[in-house]
Formats: C-alpha cells, sequence, structure tokens
C-alpha cells in the first residue's frame, strides 16, 4: 500500500468510528477487571477472615479458593467478550474500511 492510501484510511471517518469503538471498550472491559481485581486485593488485605472461612463445616476449602478462581475465570469471560466483538462489529468496519481505501 503507497502513502495516499494509509492517508485516506486514516482520515476515514468509519475508521475513526472504529478506534473510538475499539478503544472505548477496550477500557471498559480494562475497568472491570481492575475493579474485580482491586476488590479482591482490597478483600485480601482488610477481610482475610473472609477468605479463610471454610465453605462448610466438614470442609477443607475456604471461600479464598472459589473467589480467586472466579477471579481467573470472570478475565477469561471477559477476554471472550471482546473477541467476540473483535471478530464481528470491529473486523466488519475493518472491512468496510479497507474496501472503501482501495476504490
Amino acid at each position: 500500500m503507497n502513502d495516499s492510501i494509509y492517508l485516506s484510511i486514516q482520515n476515514s471517518p468509519r475508521f475513526k468510528e472504529l478506534v473510538k469503538k475499539r478503544e472505548r471498550f477496550a477500557w471498559i472491559l480494562s475497568a472491570i477487571m481492575l475493579g474485580l481485581y482491586s476488590g479482591f486485593i482490597l478483600l485480601i488485605a482488610y477481610g482475610p477472615q473472609v477468605l479463610g472461612t471454610r465453605i462448610s463445616a466438614g470442609s477443607s476449602i475456604t471461600w479464598g479458593i472459589p473467589i480467586g478462581v472466579g477471579l481467573i475465570v470472570s478475565a477469561f469471560i471477559l477476554t471472550g467478550i471482546y473477541v467476540r466483538r473483535a471478530n464481528g462489529e470491529f473486523d466488519d468496519l475493518n472491512n468496510a474500511i479497507l474496501k472503501e481505501a482501495q476504490q
């Protein structure tokens, strides 16, 4: 591709829309993950008795294990949400931008 194609893509309203939507969505998901992780760290710092409490009287598993696993699983879920939107809406916008630039 030559410089004129790059400039036409950069100046395209669809490209600006794609960048804006993608950045906003990434920041939202990042804020969610940061909030979950910060909450977990604050729980460790200020409520360790909650994490150390056994799930049931005869169990050796404490609440810290499922909460920690839930935090890890939430990262995978948020990644999956991003990938699904990236492969759908963002790819569609990207293809439209490229098609527009090739004309």
